[in-house]
């Protein structure tokens, strides 16, 4: 019997002041949905999911969820008004037996529920949230951004947390890594109309130029039809007296047709000038150490790096990667040992807290206020890479239009913020880069372009980034901090690290007990070697081998039907999956349960 939809979008169309954001979108979420939505910065996502949320009110159509049916929404901005710790907001609603469930969210996502929310900062607060929405474990979950201000650690727990749940979801993402793993489907956005693969992210790429390379090709043939229509108007006024006003009228409508197409909006048009050669080695470091208290940030270590070499930094959020930079470049000075800069060097800084910006300033301030881009009499102009610009043509070129440019910069969304902050460092020639978590709301595309520049950049670029991808893409060379003041150099990018480590295999960590499941009697203390949440993990293990036992046993009798290949193909193809699916998820449960009980034995 077919289960009903979790949530059904009918019709909906939504303006906000100017051209429609949708016009007459329909989707339906079924029970154990998986998908990724996707689409460029500025074309609705957010906006979308609000409206799959309830928190949106279209300006037409349904929205209808299904009977019974939770939904959970994570909020980018959370408000914490009336609660005095963030452990308090994140168990708000819960019933007190179930509480056990925050402290377990609070340890896979880095936080200390104890925090007091007025200490707290924009990252803490997200991941309470976060942390709030998995303990409630909704039916169906929308998650926007979820891996924003997590350390790759607490990555790996929320990836694994995903992968195991019984619940569908709906996550916005720039972690591409993220979506391949967690994602059946997929959601794109573009120009209004949002399409439906049921393929995870793995696939989205090649979908999306497919689609693009078919609207060319449509395009191009429209344009030559236009062309042809037109000649044979002008030049059959002087063969006939009476043009055919059929042909005409049908021109008419081809013209209408072709100008109501919506281009597809382009990729930001960045660039980068490496200015000046250094000199070949640009950093040396011997022996450098730091301490904050009785906090040890940094045992004594050394690093080398010439230039052109694209070193990338790891590790847990509070490791001390953004300390070791700074002392790398020198803004602060080791406790002991020495670093010594190499000659000619000019630096740029993509700063993760966006302190470069001011949130009361309009775009056009921001640039035309920098004495580093003003142009010396010209309030309308900036210097860009030694050439004077209009500041609202080169805003343009990173995707703002007319209108934002006289904007305060606490309009903008994330991904816009961060857009900013590259117009601000692209301007300026440079020959070493510090790209502090670059990656936060940007993009697909222009990741690919960011990605893409610094693959052409003369320069040397040093890299703080959680976006696994990313550094497998761009780092020649990685720094692990592993939060105990160490710092160990590998050669490549995150999955070189990881082989180096021993780790091909992604990261098994603990996630909470499915909602399904029976939560187990809250121990009075973790057994000797088991953490909190290991302690959980392995109580609830076993029911889930159990579970997974049934279920490919039930489809193993489904394939055996003999003629089931030829009569049903695709039940076929969609039950092998599953059972191949089901079948390393038990490999990987058993794996975990042995691990955990020998780890519990010592």
């Amino acid at each position: 019997m077919a289960r009903a939809p979790l949530l059904q979008l009918s019709d909906i169309s939504l303006t906000f002041g100017g051209n429609p954001v949708f016009d007459g979108l329909s989707l339906t979420i079924q029970p154990g949905d998986r998908v990724a939505l996707v689409g460029r910065n500025g074309s609705g996502k957010s906006t979308l999911m609000k409206v799959m949320a309830g928190l949106v009110e279209p300006d037409r159509g349904e929205v209808v969820a299904g009977a019974g049916v939770t939904t959970g929404y994570m909020e980018q901005d959370p408000d914490l008004s009336g609660f005095a710790t963030l452990g308090e907001f994140a168990a708000s609603g819960l019933p007190e037996a179930e509480s056990y469930r925050v402290e377990m969210a609070a340890e896979g996502l880095k936080f200390d529920p104890a925090r007091p929310v007025e200490t707290a900062s924009g990252g803490e607060r997200r991941r309470a949230a976060l942390a709030r929405l998995l303990a409630q474990a909704p039916e169906l979950m929308l998650l926007d951004e979820p891996t924003n201000h997590l350390d790759i650690q607490a990555i790996g727990w929320l990836e694994d947390h995903l992968s195991q749940t019984r619940a569908a979801y709906v996550i916005i993402s720039h972690d591409r890594a993220f979506l391949r793993r967690l994602t059946r489907a997929t959601l794109w956005i573009d120009r209004g109309d949002v399409r439906r693969q049921e393929k995870g992210f793995e696939g989205f790429e090649d979908w999306r130029e497919s689609v693009w390379a078919a609207e060319d090709d449509a395009r191009h043939k429209l344009d030559r039809k236009i062309k042809a229509e037109a000649r044979w108007a002008v030049e059959g006024i002087s063969a006939r007296r009476k043009r055919n006003q059929g042909r005409v009228r049908a021109l008419a409508a081809l013209r209408a047709e072709r100008s109501a197409q919506i281009r597809r909006q382009g990729t930001a048009a960045m660039a980068l000038d490496s200015g000046p050669q250094s000199g070949k080695k640009v950093i040396e470091a011997k022996g450098i150490a730091k301490s904050f208290g009785d906090r040890t940030i940094l045992r004594p270590f050394d690093l080398l790096v010439n230039r052109g070499d694209r070193v990338a930094f790891v590790g847990p959020n509070g490791a001390g990667k953004t300390t070791l930079i700074k002392m790398l470049t020198r803004e602060i000075a080791p406790d002991a040992g020495t670093v010594t800069l190499g000659t000619n060097l000019e630096l740029a800084v993509f700063d993760q807290t966006r302190s470069a910006l001011n949130p009361d300033q309009t775009l056009w301030e921001s640039l035309t206020g920098d004495p580093d881009m003003r142009v010396s009499g010209r309030a309308d102009q900036v210097m860009v890479r030694g050439q004077p610009r209009h500041v609202v043509a080169y805003l343009k070129d990173f995707l703002f239009d007319d209108a934002q440019a006289r904007a305060p910069i606490r309009s903008l969304s994330g991904g816009e913020k961060a857009r900013l902050l590259l117009a601000r460092l692209m301007a300026r020639p440079s020959n070493m880069l510090v790209l502090d978590e670059p990656t936060n709301d940007l993009d697909v595309e222009t990741l690919d372009l960011l990605q893409d520049l610094l693959g052409d950049y003369d320069g040397t670029v040093l890299l703080v980034s959680h976006d696994r991808d990313f550094i497998d893409r761009v780092a020649d060379t990685t720094v692990a901090m592993e939060g105990d003041g160490r710092a160990t150099v590998y050669a490549g990018g995150w999955s070189d690290y990881r082989a180096q480590r021993g780790e091909e295999a992604p990261v098994v960590l603990e996630s909470a007990p499915r909602k399904a499941e029976t939560a187990p009697d809250r121990p009075k203390a973790a057994k000797s070697g088991l953490s909190f949440t290991e302690r959980h993990r392995l109580d609830a293990l076993p029911a889930v081998i159990e579970r997974l036992e049934a279920e490919i046993a039930k489809l193993s009798e489904f394939l055996a039907q003999p003629d089931l290949f030829t009569t049903a193909p695709a039940k076929f193809q969609k039950a092998t999956e599953a059972l191949a699916e089901r079948q390393q998820a038990l490999s990987e449960a058993e794996d975990e349960w042995l691990a955990l009980e020998e780890k519990a034995s010592a």
